[in-house]
């Protein structure tokens, strides 16, 4: 499911991947308003399932850290407002989901940034975190 979600460089929130065309990509915002803007080439765009987070003994990809926040919070939003939170309120709290994240790697705007995409994807009832089960499903229907 991460892997069509999108961050663009210079555009606020998440994108959906929708189609794909010789040199841009068509996606659609991840809130209620669900508008189609065009991505070009030249612009920086990441796919969520890409991105990992920095621990003591290696990278942890970011389904595994967006599952470990969804069990602390039990499915809902997050309980720590991030904007308005202390670096050391974020560092506590990132500490209960990843106890073992790289203190020197990991920046506060870092887990600001989780935090608010945990929260725009809860809002927009994408709950589905875990990698490996949503390839297997794919994979299950190309079977058939």
């Amino acid at each position: 499911m991460l892997k069509t979600i999108l961050s663009i460089s210079g555009k606020p929130g998440l994108y959906n991947l929708i189609s794909q065309g010789k040199n841009m990509l068509i996606v659609e915002t991840i809130d209620v308003a669900k508008k189609r803007i065009p991505v070009y080439a030249s612009e920086k765009v990441i796919s969520l399932g890409d991105i990992a987070m920095y621990t003591d003994a290696e990278e942890v990809a970011l389904s595994d850290v967006l599952e470990s926040v969804k069990n602390k919070e039990n499915g809902a939003a997050a309980t720590i407002n991030y904007k308005k939170a202390s670096n050391a309120e974020l560092f506590d709290y990132f500490a209960e989901v990843l106890p073992n994240f790289d203190r020197d790697r990991v920046h506060a705007s870092d887990i600001k940034k989780l935090l608010l995409w945990y929260n725009l994807l809860i809002e927009n009832g994408i709950s589905d975190f875990s990698v490996a089960e949503a390839e297997a499903e794919s994979e299950a229907n190309e079977a058939e």
